[in-house]
């Protein structure tokens, strides 16, 4: 999986993370296609070549027609519409996590229940396309980790259905609880809730600019000039480079002995979506003869997040972690053209030298689910016609 880095200098918005991704090679017309997996209609995205103080970049707008804007949205009217809609599974689950943090963010600072709070400005078509977009647009590039820089508020007020509200909304300062922000003085909101939203729904990880190979940037602009700086956000896309030299991780590991093996799968995700390298689980006899599971987390960074999502999706009281150096080979992921369409394929690097190359699993699955065939019969098709681009 690729890694995106995200400028947020300009702040960040719904329809600025769709324009980024538009100009970073996503096709708007793919983009269409591929919403019309959700069940709404009555709108049009509409993308143009804009300049921000002398920058290129594009510019992306839902225009809604009279009848699709929707009011007072609930979180069940939202599950149920992506529910029956055909989204990837893994599209629905990114997507309802962004929705789900905005939802519980405006419960907080209203003081509702989650169930009882509704969305009015933020519950629309538009929010639905740009947040929904912004997933398949991701998902269209293979992007999987997402860093971001010190985010930029903005300043003065903002009108919202509960009157003029100073910035940053207090929504969006609930959802940017953890992550580095700041202020300048433009007069007006610079990130919005749904911009706030995404970042904290799709788990963007603050720091600074990670160590890629960049292969494509995108500029999405916002909806007026600044005079302190472009009114964009960038979008960097690429690999991670990480080399054969030695490098130090964190281990974390857990005896279990009474927890339904079931809710391993669960634990599993919830670790790797947080930015685990590795997890897994090995039988252990602990004392008096009980047969137990050993839960091992490897990890580079968030450990604390890490390490919170052990207690609270598992049975364990306590954790033991060491320090642990690895040696690993530098790793890229591409895509090859392949008998079924794009396939993304990871290679292994020593001295420079492919070592070992495979095809992403999650793609083989994907392409055995909609043909129907066998997944091994997928996979060795794929290795075939790999082994055939790498002669080319």
């Amino acid at each position: 999986m690729k890694t995106a880095y995200l400028n947020c200098d300009s702040g960040i918005s719904g329809d600025m993370c769709l324009a980024a991704l538009v100009d970073a090679g996503v096709h708007p017309d793919r983009l269409s296609e591929g919403l019309k997996a959700i069940p709404i209609d009555g709108y049009e995205i509409i993308s143009k070549a804009v300049t921000r103080a002398g920058i290129s970049a594009k510019k992306v707008d839902v225009k809604i027609s009279g009848h699709a804007h929707r009011h007072e949205t609930r979180w069940r009217d939202i599950e149920e519409l992506i529910g029956i809609s055909t989204l990837a599974p893994h599209i629905k689950e990114r997507g309802l996590a962004i929705f789900r943090v905005l939802f519980e963010a405006e419960a907080f600072v209203h003081g509702h229940s989650f169930d009882e709070v509704h969305l009015h400005e933020l519950g629309g078509t538009d929010c639905i396309v740009d947040i929904f977009g912004t997933v398949i647009g991701l998902d269209m590039l293979g992007i999987g980790e997402i860093f971001v820089s010190p985010v930029n508020l903005g300043s003065g007020t903002v009108n919202t259905s509960h009157g003029i509200l100073p910035v940053p909304a207090p929504a969006t300062a609930e959802l940017l609880k953890g992550y580095p922000v700041y202020s300048t003085d433009t007069g007006f909101e610079l990130t919005t809730p749904t911009g706030a939203a995404i970042l904290k729904g799709l788990n963007a990880q603050p720091c600074a600019m990670p160590v890629m190979s960049i292969d494509a940037i995108g500029y999405g602009a916002g909806g007026k000039d600044i005079d302190r700086a472009p009114n964009v956000l960038r979008l960097m896309t690429g690999n991670a480079v990480r080399s054969t030299d030695n490098n130090r991780v964190t281990v974390i590991e857990a005896n279990i002995d009474d927890m339904n093996p079931q809710l391993y799968e669960n634990v599993f995700d919830r670790l790797l979506s947080a930015g685990a390298l590795d997890v897994y689980i090995e039988n252990i006899i602990m004392k008096k003869g009980r047969p137990a599971q050993k839960l091992t987390v490897i990890a580079d960074r968030h450990i604390k997040e890490l390490s919170e999502i052990i207690f609270r999706e598992t049975s364990t009281i306590g954790l033991r972690t060491h320090a642990s150096d690895r040696i690993t080979l530098q790793r890229e992921v591409t895509t090859v053209n392949t008998r079924f369409g794009t396939v993304r394929v990871k290679t292994a690097l020593l001295n420079g030298e492919a070592v070992n190359v495979a095809a992403e699993y999650e793609d083989i699955k994907a392409i055995a689910a909609k043909t129907g065939l066998p997944i091994k019969k997928v996979a060795e098709a794929v290795s075939i016609d790999i082994c055939s681009t790498r002669r080319e």
